[in-house]
Order: C-alpha cells, then sequence, then structure tokens
C-alpha cells in the first residue's frame, strides 16, 4: 500500500502578520483577546494600518502543523488554497522549501473573495495572548475538487483544520477527504481549533466527531464548549463516546491523553519565559501525531507534542526556530 505521507493536513493558506501589542490596544481596537475572528478586506486593511512593527511568516492552523512535522523529519502534504499574488507565493514557497507536498492549484479568477491570499493579523499581548482576526480571502473557497484523493489515500493519517468550517464549500470537503481516508484504511483527526469557533458550530462538529474522525485535538476551552460541560473532568467523560483517541491540552497544566479506558496525564514542557503562545496547539498535534504515525505509545506521542509545543511558545511565530527532531532526540535521550 502507498504511504508516501504520515500526514495530509487540510487547512486555511493564511500568512500571519504578527506585532505586539498592549491590553490598552486590544480594548481600543474592541478586540475579544485570545480568539479568532474572521473579519472582511476592509477590516483588515483598518486593524493592519493600526498595528505596530510586524513581521510575516507563512501560517495557518493545519500547515502550522504539517511545518512542525517536517521539522520533526516527518513526510507531510498540504491541501489549502492561495491566491495568483506575493502573500500566495511566499506561502508556497515556505511550504514546499520544507519537503512539504503542496500542490493545490493557485486560486482561478472569478471567485467572490478575489484573488488575494488569506492573512491573520496577530496581536501578542504580553502575558503571550495572542488575539487574532483573520481575513480568509481564497483559502476558504476551498472545496472537495481540491482535495487530492492519491494524496489522502497515502496519508497515514488526514488532519482536518476546524477552522476552515466556517465555509460551506469547505465542509463538503471535509467529509469527502475523510471518506476517501477511511476507505483506504486510514485514520482522521480534527482540531477544534477555537472555542469561540465550537460555539458557531457545536452540531456539526458533534456529528463530525461521531461519524468521521479518530483522533480529536482540543483544548480545555473547546472541549467545555463541545460537551457543554461545566468542567474539563466532565467533559474529558464525555468525549469518551465520541471518538477512539482525544487529546486536550490545557496550558501550562500539559495535556489528558483518552482513548477508551485509557487515561495518560502529561506535563507541560518547562520552558525559560512563555513569549508567544501563537501555533502552541499546532506544533502539540504535529508533535503527537508524529508519535502516532510511529505506533508509539500515547504518553510519548504526547511527551513529543509538548516539547514541540515548548519550543514555539518560547518565541514570536509558530513555527518552529530549531530543527525539531534534534531536540526531541536530546530531550527523549
Amino acid at each position: 500500500m502507498d504511504t508516501r505521507f504520515d500526514v495530509a493536513g487540510i487547512g486555511n493558506a493564511i500568512v500571519d502578520v504578527i506585532a505586539h501589542a498592549a491590553d490598552a490596544d486590544l480594548e481600543r481596537l474592541s478586540l475579544n483577546k485570545g480568539t479568532m475572528t474572521l473579519v472582511d478586506a476592509a477590516a483588515a486593511d483598518r486593524l493592519y494600518a493600526a498595528m505596530g512593527p510586524a513581521v510575516e511568516v507563512s501560517g495557518g492552523s493545519a500547515a502550522n502543523t504539517i511545518a512542525a512535522l517536517a521539522s520533526l523529519g516527518g513526510r507531510g502534504a498540504f491541501i489549502g488554497k492561495v491566491g495568483d499574488d506575493q502573500l500566495g507565493a511566499i506561502f508556497r514557497h515556505d511550504m514546499t522549501a520544507l519537503g512539504i507536498t503542496f500542490t493545490t492549484a493557485v486560486a482561478p479568477a472569478g471567485l467572490s473573495t478575489g484573488l488575494s491570499t488569506g492573512r491573520c493579523l496577530v496581536l501578542v499581548t504580553p502575558d503571550a495572548q495572542r488575539t487574532l482576526q483573520t481575513c480568509l480571502g481564497v483559502a476558504g473557497d476551498l472545496g472537495p475538487e481540491d482535495v487530492d484523493a492519491a494524496e489522502i489515500a497515502a496519508a497515514r493519517v488526514t488532519y482536518l483544520e476546524g477552522y476552515l468550517w466556517d465555509k460551506p464549500r469547505a465542509r463538503e470537503a471535509f467529509v469527502h477527504a475523510a471518506g476517501i481516508a477511511h476507505e483506504a484504511g486510514r485514520t482522521v483527526a480534527l482540531s477544534l481549533s477555537d472555542p469561540f469557533c465550537v460555539d458557531r458550530h457545536r452540531a456539526d462538529f458533534l456529528d463530525l466527531v461521531d461519524n468521521h474522525v479518530d483522533v480529536l485535538f482540543a483544548n480545555e476551552d473547546e472541549i467545555v464548549s463541545l460537551t457543554q460541560e461545566h468542567s474539563f473532568d466532565a467533559a474529558l467523560q464525555r468525549v469518551r463516546a465520541h471518538c477512539q483517541v482525544a487529546a486536550l491540552t490545557r496550558s501550562e497544566k500539559g495535556s489528558v491523553i483518552v482513548a477508551g479506558d485509557e487515561v495518560h496525564v502529561v506535563d507541560a514542557e518547562p520552558v525559560a519565559r512563555v513569549v508567544d503562545t501563537t501555533g502552541a496547539g499546532d506544533a502539540f498535534a504535529a508533535g503527537f501525531l508524529f508519535g502516532l504515525t510511529r505506533d508509539l505509545r500515547l504518553e510519548t506521542c504526547a511527551r513529543i507534542g509538548a516539547i514541540t509545543a515548548g519550543e514555539v511558545i518560547s518565541h514570536i511565530g509558530a513555527r518552529a526556530e530549531v530543527p525539531l527532531r534534534e531536540l526531541i532526540e536530546q530531550k527523549l535521550t
């Protein structure tokens, strides 16, 4: 059987624009701290004009996960939509330079969103919390026709980004890809992405998890929102019935992995200073899936995820600044 890829990710192809901000700046701009909000191009332009000095780096939740997987030494593919513009060229170069297969066609003319590649304006406050304002551009026009059936069938895991669920055609793409993966005997994983995303699509997400997802990634707020429980412990018990494996992250409290009767509590990786939490969940998912595709024990998968996330939160930006494969070898020996 063709197993060219460890993980094939499907998500928003986004370029992150990252800047520091104070809490007062968020209040002045009427932004909801620590969440992701979808905005149109005009709102993105206004916020960009109000931001301080910024850095640009290819991002997007699933894309960040596949990038971290590549840094770990894994084989990844990514499916996401970019436009025929400078940001699109940057995104494609950044992904392929990491050895990631990225063959999704450039968006053709005539789409309602225009030709612009998606961008995410990220404001990082002194407590390392990040507030995201995302203009999807053509990223949200991903549809079933963009799903490469051969790539999905050749990946041990197909990884779906919850943020993309906001667009109807992307939902069709998710279900289509999950069907291909399961027909090929593969695993399907989903990241819930954001508690506000869960609030908007709770019933749909529960149906997706029940019928199409094997491995679920969520943080504490997301899993409580999904199950509508009043505590993390109660949510943990509820999620057992919805998927084979749930990898639940709790920031500095580490993670809890639930699989049937198994429960594994894994500590967070100590870091000298938390600088920016952007991409922490994405990095954890990469480490966990890297271990899972090598048939490691679930607690070891979570340990790799913790180390990977620890590297990402120690600096600005969601992409690793050191080779993660070397870091894991140092930490696990």
